[in-house]
């Protein structure tokens, strides 16, 4: 069999694929943050199109051609069958995964960060304000902001801040602005060091800062880079290219494993697959979304009415959730630190169509250098998460001599992550589990939502 699938050009999706059409039971509205009632997004944050996009129940949405060509830049991505990792585990299963560290940024975000500055655009926006957790989104957001001549203004998660300076010299040689969070430019930030003034920042607290500084300004709009839906179908065109390219390999997956932190990765790369399921084509189609023990939120959380954010500014979406106010640990060395998760994915959690796992990150990093020893590639940290399970699945199959085709999503490298990889491979790196009582008392403080 051919060790990697390729697509030309002329075979890239023209279309999204927009799971809301196909849902057996709708997704629950989102709530206003103040008045608790059914809602839209608010206007002053998002462009009407991507709020077209985020409510639709058309199944195809097309790509428009302008944003084709910029996606043709990095596009269609390979998908690889991984034989040295077959042949280290001597296991019985076939591994292909969907590689999305080939593109400038190095990651699956370009996907919908070059369309949310296209649709910016075209409305006249001349600003983007967003947070970022690791880099990746916020690395992202500003290549895409380049493309289309727009101020980026990235708040970034402080932690990550200190302990990822390279992809905050990636996001300034692109132009943006980037601010550790919590910070003393917003009034929730200052609100936040006053009270805490060595605090490591979350992705609550970061969002907050960015749809304040949002609010505040005319010119501005709000871009997220996952859990909204509209996120999740820019990305359906992993998924979709991943289904042409196993095809051609006369190949479906019994299992599809990939990480989840807000969910737009993996959510990009099942949600094809996941309508021959609920259609009842393809029943024993198993879904693993992987989390860290340091952030379990569909694993450990409530299924839940939350704020998106610390401030409670952003619609109360029905998600599992850690509390709006968690805090990861510092010593976390991935991303994957939302306190929610997408609402689209915890649907189809809750009606059974995707399970969930949480792992430490000791053995994902071990699963990470298993990878790179074997594929050569260095996977993101967050990616590694879903390396650990395909191992472990791969095992299972070596185990029971089952023949099991095996798709993972593999989301971005690592090398802007070799600070943790250096923690690991030199005795540093600790394992965490987030424990049960500050997750009861994150939940303590959920929105009444009738």
């Amino acid at each position: 069999m051919q060790t990697k699938a390729v697509l030309t050009e002329k075979e890239m999706p023209t279309h999204w694929y927009n799971i809301q059409a196909d849902l057996p039971e709708p997704l629950p509205p989102l709530r206003h943050p103040a008045t608790k009632e059914p809602t839209r997004l608010p206007p002053p944050l998002f462009p009407e199109a991507l709020n077209e996009q985020e409510f639709s129940k058309e199944r195809w949405i097309e790509i428009p051609e302008e944003l084709q060509d910029i996606y043709r830049t990095w596009r269609p991505t390979l998908l690889h069958r991984a034989y040295r990792l077959e042949k280290t585990l001597d296991t019985p299963a076939r591994i292909f995964f969907k590689y999305e560290g080939t593109s400038q940024a190095g990651s699956h975000k370009p996907n919908t960060a070059v369309a949310q500055a296209y649709y910016n655009k075209k409305e006249g926006v001349k600003r983007l304000a967003t947070e970022t957790g690791a880099g990746q989104w916020g690395s992202a957001l500003a290549m895409g902001c380049t493309f289309f001549g727009l101020e980026c203004k990235v708040y970034m998660v402080k932690a990550s801040y200190y302990q990822k300076p390279y992809r905050r010299v990636l996001m300034e040689t692109w132009g943006a602005q980037v601010i550790p969070s919590p910070s003393e430019e917003t009034e929730i930030g200052r609100k936040i060091l006053k009270d805490d003034p060595d605090c490591a920042g979350s992705l609550g607290i970061a969002i907050s800062e960015a749809v304040e500084d949002a609010f505040a300004r005319d010119d501005t709009r709000y871009s997220l880079g996952s859990v909204l839906n509209h996120v999740l179908l820019h990305q359906t065109v992993i998924g979709l290219e991943a289904m042409k390219q196993l095809e051609k390999l006369d190949v479906y997956p019994d299992i599809i494993v990939g990480c989840i932190g807000g969910g737009s990765n993996f959510a990009g790369t099942f949600l094809p697959f996941v309508k021959d399921k609920i259609e009842g084509r393809k029943p024993d189609l198993r879904i693993i979304c992987v989390e860290p023990q340091a952030c379990p939120t569909v694993t450990k959380g409530l299924y839940a009415w939350d704020y998106g954010d610390v401030a409670g500014m952003a619609p109360i979406a029905l998600m599992y959730t850690l509390g709006h106010g968690f805090v990861p640990p510092p010593l976390h060395a991935g991303g994957l630190r939302y306190h929610g998760m997408a609402p689209i994915i915890c649907h189809l959690h809750k009606l059974g169509f995707v399970e969930a796992r949480a792992e430490y990150q000791i053995p994902v990093f071990e699963a990470a250098v298993k990878f790179a020893r074997s594929e050569g590639i260095v996977a993101a940290p967050e990616a590694a998460h879903a390396i650990k399970v395909v191992i472990d699945e791969a095992l299972k199959c070596r185990e029971s001599g089952e023949k099991k085709d095996i798709l993972l999503a593999l989301s971005g490298h690592g090398h802007f992550d070799l600070a943790a990889y250096d923690e690991f491979l030199s005795g540093r790196l600790q394992d965490y589990e987030y424990p049960r009582e500050l997750v009861e008392k994150a939940l303590a403080d959920l929105p009444k939502v009738d």
